[in-house]
């Protein structure tokens, strides 16, 4: 675990240099379509985890967090997210965003769009780590950044700018986009159908939408039992939201909801997150390391405001569940994992776009 220490460090310091694993990317995952982890029967239950200026327009009450149950929440449209927005927060979407780079092998997307774009679209972009390392890697491109927090740097690539707005309002961006993107925002929207059809509208023809999320628990050979405590924590807080109008199925909708709404060619890949070290692949075990960490940071910050806010639950009966969980999530001899949905689409070609700016639609269109 020492390399896991000396990367959660990095984490908090919120580094924006580099990370020094990436010359070392594991390859990519084989995607989950099926395919079963052999489990490590040897495998250590007790593993020890450490847990340890945007736009100068904005005005100050943006800035003025909500105060709830220990942490911060946003305050532009107060209640509609039930992430915090905190230091705490912050280094689990960094560390996140690490986890994902690993899933994918070290790309920033899997649909074509990764060669290069002309205008992209970052929604929910959290701490705008995935925009400014896109933005870095492609200084031909402008990058914006989206979210109801103002949580990114103030040092940035000149390409990249990030805007703090409500997604569920009107879209006002005046010029169209070849690619926008999202991830890991299920629970965020009332209504994830409207979402992609905005994203639909916003893309000029041939532009892609490609969005990254996290699915339900999810076990091959039985041995997550339906009174499990990790399985009983994720249920309470679908439970949560969805009495807060907040939808939770957009992982495993998404592929139909981009069809329904008219993309083409929509190409959907599965990967498995192991909920800590069960695997006996060396590739699995390590990204469960990963993945045990990154849900440990998320046990307390996704359960407090959906079972407060949405069941009425008091902050000690949640930390009560959440102390159940943690301790369910380490154990080895359960074979779980999250299923993270990578799905992209491009809008057909064949409908023509006055706003049109000219992108890079494919690959090949750079000479």
């Amino acid at each position: 675990m020492a390399a896991a220490q000396a990367h959660l460090r990095q984490v908090s310091r919120r580094r924006r240099d580099r990370n020094p694993d990436s010359e070392r990317m594991m390859d990519e995952l084989l995607p989950a379509n099926g395919t079963r982890i052999a489990a490590d029967e040897d495998a250590d239950s007790a593993l020890e985890v450490p847990l340890s200026e945007s736009l100068a327009s904005l005005r100050s009450s943006i800035f003025a967090y909500q105060e709830e149950n220990g942490r911060t929440y946003h305050a532009m449209s107060a209640g509609k997210y039930f992430m915090p927005n905190d230091e705490k927060e912050i280094e689990r979407l960094d560390l996140q965003h690490h986890v994902m780079t690993l899933t994918i092998g070290g790309r920033h997307c899997l649909c074509p769009k990764n060669d290069g774009a002309a205008r992209v679209l970052d929604l929910g972009t959290g701490t705008g780590i995935w925009a400014i390392e896109y933005a870095d890697a492609h200084p031909e491109a402008e990058v914006i950044g989206v979210d109801l927090s103002p949580g990114q740097p103030t040092f940035v690539p000149p390409n990249c700018s990030f805007e703090i707005d409500d997604l569920e309002k009107e879209w006002t961006w005046s010029k169209t986009f070849d690619f926008i993107f999202c991830r890991m925002t299920t629970g965020s929207f009332a209504d994830n159908f409207n979402i992609v059809e905005n994203a639909f509208n916003q893309l000029q023809p041939g532009g892609y939408f490609e969005a990254q999320d996290i699915g339900h628990l999810r076990c091959d050979d039985g041995t997550l039992s339906e009174t499990s405590d990790l399985l009983r924590w994720m249920t309470l807080i679908q439970e949560g939201l969805e009495k807060l109008g907040r939808s939770t199925t957009a992982a495993e909708e998404r592929k139909s909801t981009m069809e329904a709404v008219g993309f083409e060619g929509v190409v959907e890949t599965v990967y498995k997150w192991p909920t800590n070290h069960w695997p006996r692949d060396k590739k699995y075990k390590d990204l469960g390391k990963w993945s045990l960490i990154n849900t440990d940071y998320a046990l307390e910050a996704a359960a407090l405001a959906p079972l407060t806010r949405g069941l009425g639950w008091s902050r000690e009966e949640v930390l009560a569940l959440v102390a159940r969980a943690r301790k369910a999530l380490r154990d080895t001899t359960v074979h779980a994992y999250w299923p993270v949905y990578v799905v992209y689409g491009c809008k057909p070609v064949s409908l023509s776009d006055p706003t049109a700016v000219s992108p890079l639609t494919s690959p090949s269109a750079e000479g």
